[in-house]
Formats: structure tokens, sequence, C-alpha cells
């Protein structure tokens, strides 16, 4: 039997070699292509795994055209099939730039708002090593359109074909056999995207995508029961009482003013050139309010909205498209609907166009009265995507103002930057902020300007304007009597999406010698890629102008603590959050999740894909430790979906 196998395969590949060597061509040069996206993504192309499944995968696509006639027919669905291929590697290549994550068929719907963030787009998405996948078609039309495609008979096809299914089915199993014992776990649930394409490839991965992406409407049919039944337990082994601590309805009663601070992160707080502050408003603030110093985003391909659905639910976002556009229409218990049960007036203002993420729509989901977007503006100053911040803040304090006459008892009011956003490179109306430093050498003082002009650069000039933009718009609140009986929450959407490398530049500068410094020379930080994902923070400040409070918090917090946080000192609280009140940790070692399982804690990093472990502090790591909180992340991850996949709340309520 053996020896009948080797023989048929030895026969198969010389009948490749010799007659239909175009099938094997497709197969090397598809798996170069795959080779060649986790290389340039990931940094993991030599995985054996994906290796042979990409070439077994493909190889069974290529066995199409033995059902194929004509040979005019064959070359056509192998061009397509190709340029199909390099699309794939092509897309989730530029995505992965931006996104560090993978692409989705489910984010289709989203595409509308591409023509708004254009320039976004072709400035920082695709790079120019994304094209170098268009070698293969390029290469393959050649090739296909030079050779004849040779003739057979159908009991040679058919022969071939079989042989080839077996083949195709042979090389895949390799694969599996070599996979990780979890590989099939993470491609089962795709929240981990980064972890197929290692272990599969990216041709698997977007098939199991595609078949993810339909799956809500499937499972409402398969899967309802099981999910209702894991979430309902998992709130009643998790039902907590009310805990009170010194922050609890401290701001009962109070107006809530919350500026949504767009791609705004947290280093930029610490960072000045030549004695000015780069944000010396946002500085102030953090020093007289509440200051979460520890404070992330966990914000998936929505971003933006993501955020703003996370702020106010208390849940993650979803990892099949985006909540905002896919999942408008469920019920959730908002930071808005249980204000407004307390007699508040809720509306939020944005000086965009009101169809972008679905506000106009989503805004009415979470329980705003009323949403003011670029229609109740007069579009007078643009920066970036549209109307500026500095314009923005002017006109909405009139809005504000009305609002305050025409509706009796205290207000949530949410107002969205937007001069912020990238490409960050449309500064002729900002406040000029020069990016350099100076240094004396042989007692003549020079400029250096290491990072003018650069997109780092560019980035910190953009922050410095939206932060004047902040402070003018605090100081016409005081001017107006907004600020009377108000509390002012300011948080960070998500961060710059700035590359790793524009980071060196900045911490490893030397001003004396005028270059970066490497690991040999003194004061050279090892800013790696852990440390990268650690510099993601973004600002959370609660401030009134009524109190002092000077406190800086350094317990780690997601987006998805606010609610429970804010909520005990407003005076609301959801059973449904999945988060925690961070004056309640007093151990200062709080769990923040991110969508792919990642996680970081006050001693560790996580991260999911790699399964790899980054130490913050020199305090003992167990096992147990690390594993506790890779299930309760996983956990966190699954009910969140479910919530959002099946409409949970909505049932949830209705039994009790």
């Amino acid at each position: 039997m053996k020896n009948k196998l080797k023989n048929k395969l030895k026969n198969f590949l010389k009948f490749l070699k010799e007659k239909d060597l175009y099938l094997s061509v497709f197969v090397l040069t598809n798996t170069i292509n795959g080779i060649l996206l986790r290389l340039i993504t990931i940094k993991n192309g030599l995985r054996l795994s994906a290796v042979f499944v990409d070439a077994g995968v493909l190889l069974i696509f290529a066995l199409f055209t033995f059902l194929i006639k004509k040979e005019k027919s064959r070359k056509k669905y192998l061009m397509i099939l190709t340029s199909l291929m390099t699309l794939i590697c092509f897309a989730n290549s530029a995505y992965y730039h931006y996104y560090s994550s993978f692409t989705s068929v489910s984010l289709l719907a989203t595409t509308v708002f591409v023509k708004d963030v254009s320039d976004a787009v072709f400035e920082n998405v695709l790079k120019p090593i994304d094209i170098i996948y268009f070698w293969q078609p390029i290469f393959f039309y050649i090739y296909i359109h030079k050779r004849k495609l040779n003739n057979r008979t159908k009991k040679e096809e058919k022969k071939i074909s079989k042989i080839g299914v077996i083949i195709s089915v042979s090389i895949i199993s390799i694969g599996i056999c070599i996979m990780p014992s979890n590989a099939f776990s993470r491609l089962y649930k795709l929240w981990n995207r980064e972890s197929v394409v290692i272990n599969f490839g990216p041709y698997v991965y977007q098939i199991d995508d595609i078949i993810q992406s339909l799956t809500p409407g499937i499972s409402s049919i398969f899967g309802h029961d099981s999910a209702y039944r894991k979430v309902k337990e998992y709130y009643e082994k998790n039902k907590t009482l009310k805990t009170n601590n010194e922050f609890t309805d401290i701001f009962k009663g109070k107006n809530i003013i919350v500026i949504h601070a767009e791609s705004i992160q947290s280093f930029t707080m610490n960072l000045e050139f030549n004695d000015k502050e780069v944000t010396p408003n946002l500085n102030k603030l953090a020093n007289e309010g509440i200051f979460f110093n520890n404070f992330y985003s966990q914000v998936g391909v929505g971003t933006s909205s993501d955020a703003e659905f996370t702020f106010n639910t208390s849940l993650l976002p979803s990892n099949r498209g985006t909540v905002f556009v896919n999942y408008y229409d469920r019920k959730y218990v908002t930071i808005p609907q249980l204000l407004k049960e307390k007699g508040y007036y809720a509306y939020s203002m944005h000086g965009n166009k009101g169809d972008f993420w679905n506000r106009n729509i989503m805004h009415k989901t979470l329980g705003y009265d009323r949403f003011y977007s670029e229609d109740s503006y007069i579009i007078d100053e643009k920066i970036g995507l549209g109307l500026s911040d500095k314009s923005f803040f002017r006109q909405s304090i009139d809005i504000m103002k009305k609002m305050k006459e025409e509706n009796n008892g205290p207000f949530y009011s949410l107002l969205i930057m937007l001069s912020n956003h990238t490409p960050f490179s449309d500064l002729e109306l900002t406040e000029e902020y020069p990016t350099t430093t100076n240094v004396t050498i042989n007692n003549e003082t020079i400029t250096r300007n290491y990072i003018n002009n650069t997109r780092l650069g560019n980035y910190i000039r953009s922050v410095h304007y939206a932060d004047a933009a902040i402070g003018e718009f605090v100081e016409k609140l005081e001017e107006s009597g907004l600020l009377e009986n108000s509390i002012l929450v300011i948080y960070g959407d998500h961060d710059a999406r700035l590359d790793i490398n524009e980071y060196n530049l900045l911490y490893n500068y030397d001003p004396i010698n005028d270059k970066i410094k490497t690991e040999l020379d003194e004061g050279y930080i090892n800013f790696n890629e852990y440390e990268y994902e650690l510099n993601r923070k973004v600002p959370f400040i609660i401030w009134t102008k009524e109190k002092n409070f000077n406190i800086k918090i350094n317990t780690p917090t997601g987006m998805i603590d606010v609610l429970p946080t804010l909520g005990n000192m407003i005076g609301i609280k959801s059973k449904y959050a999945l988060g925690n009140d961070i004056m309640n940790i007093k151990d200062g070692d709080n769990l923040v999740t991110f969508s792919d399982g990642s996680f970081v804690t006050s001693k560790i990093y996580y991260n999911a894909p790699k399964g790899e472990i980054y130490t913050i502090n020199n305090d003992p790591i167990t096992e147990e430790y690390i594993n506790l909180r890779v299930d309760h992340s996983t956990e966190l991850i699954e009910i969140s979906n479910d919530i959002i996949y099946y409409d949970l709340i909505k049932e949830l309520e209705g039994s009790n």
C-alpha cells in the first residue's frame, strides 16, 4: 500500500512537471505570497503548519481546472483565482499596518466611510511594501499566456484530480499535525485573528472569516440557547452588591460634560520642547482632578465608535464588524439611559457627518435625546476631516446654553473632537509649535529639527492644537456659567497608530551628536514591541472647578471600567457591566482585556497571539496568576460577544 501511494505521488509530480507545471507554479507563487504576508506583518512567515496548509488549500482550488474543458476558460479561472489570492494578501497587509490585526468581510458595511478618511488611508494605512504581492499575478499572467495548457483525456483528468485531492489532504494533514494544541480553538472563535494566520495561513483565515461573518444569522437559530444560558450563569455567579467607597455619589445630580478626545495619547502629556509643554491644559486638569494615569482604550476595528460603545456600556467591542454599524438595533444599558432615569437630558455633538460610523442612528440606541452633527454647525474653519475643534467648541457653547434653558434638571452632554484625527498633516490653521530641541555646543546654541516635519512631529503639533482647543472650551464654559454644578470628563478614544520606529526617534535621539542612540550608547531606551503596546495609554480625567482633588490613579484601567467607576460617583449602576469600579481595587491589580485576548495588569502584559509574557515590574509571577487571567479574559470576550450577537440584554431584562 505504501509503495502504491508512493508510485502515485511520483506519477502525479511527473505529470505536473512534464505537462501541467502551471498548477505547481500557481501553488508555489501564492504560497510565497502567504509567507511574505506573515513576514511583513507578524514577522512569522516560516511557520511550517501555515506553509503546508496554504499549499494544500491552493492545490485544491487549482484542481478545479480539471472540470473546465476550454483552455481559455481555464486560464481565465486561474487568473481570477490568483488575483483574488493576491487581493487577500494585499488587503490584510495594508489593514494590519494600521489596526495591527487582519481584515474581515464583515467590515464591508463600513467601507462607506473610507471616502471620508481617504487622506488617512493613503498616507497611513497603505505602505509601499503592500504592493509587493502584485508581482505574483503579473508573473503568473505572463507565464500561463506564454505556455500552452495541455489537453487531457477524461480518464487522465479523473485520475489526476483524484490523486491531487489525496495529496492536498495529505499536505494539509501534515500542517495540522504540527500545529499547537489550541490552534483549532482559535480558528473556531476567530477573535485571535493573528494566531489563525500564524498557524493556518491567510487563505484559510479568510475562508474562516467569511464563515464566521455569516454565523450571527445562523447562530441565532443554533447557538442562541447555549449562549443565553452561559451569559445568565455568568451574571448569577458574578452578581455583586453595590460597594460604597469614598467616591460614592460625590457628583450625584451634577451636570456632566464629556469630551471624546480624538487620538490623544498619554505620553504627550509628559512632553515638552524647549521648556514648552505639549499639553498644558490637559496637564492642569489632570493635576487638579482625578487622573487615571494607566488608562487603556479597548477598541477593535470600530476605533472611535468602539470607544464610545465601551465607554457607555461597559461591554467590549464586537469581534465581527462593529457595533455601531452591524449591531445598532440591539438593547444596551448605557450611561445616558441610566441618567435619563434620574431626570437628566442627554445630548451629543460632533462637527462631522451624522452618518459617519452610523452615529445618527446608534446615538438613539445609546439613549441620547438629540445628536447635533455637521448640519447643526457653520463650517467656518476646517482642519483635517472637517470643522476645526476650536470652532466646534465655540459653537457648541451656544447649543449647550440653549439646551440648559429649554430643559429643566441636570444635563449630560458629549462632545466628540475631530481635528486630531490621522493623518495629522493639515496644520495650516493650528498654532505653530516647534518640535525641536536646542543644545549648546562650544558656547553656541544649535537647534535640532529631529522630529520636525515627521509624522510624529506633526502628531505632537496636532495634539498641542487639540489641547489648546480644550483650554479655550473650559474658559468659555466658565464664562457662560456652564461649569456651575458640573463635572468635566475627558477620555482619549484610542492611540494614534504611530509606528514603533517613530518612538525610537523620540526616546533615543542624541541631540549633542545629532544621531539615534544604539544599544551600546549610554542612556539608550529599549523601546521594544511590548513597551510600544504599553505606551498606547490614553488620558482619562474627571475634573470639577469646585474641588481640587489632585489624585492620580495608577491602577491599570480600561474603557470597560468607566461605567462602574464614574457611575459610582454620579449615582448610577448597570448590572450588565463587565468592568470594575477602580476605586474598589485595593491591591491596584486590575485586568484590562483587549479584543484579541491580550491583556495588561500591574504586573504583566500578555500577548495572546504569540502566547508571550512581558513583565512590567519585578514582582514574582506564578503560572496560576497567568492562567486565571487568561481564562477570565477569554470569558469576558465571549460573554460580551454573546450579549451583542444574540441581543441577550433584551431577553435577560424580560426574564427578570
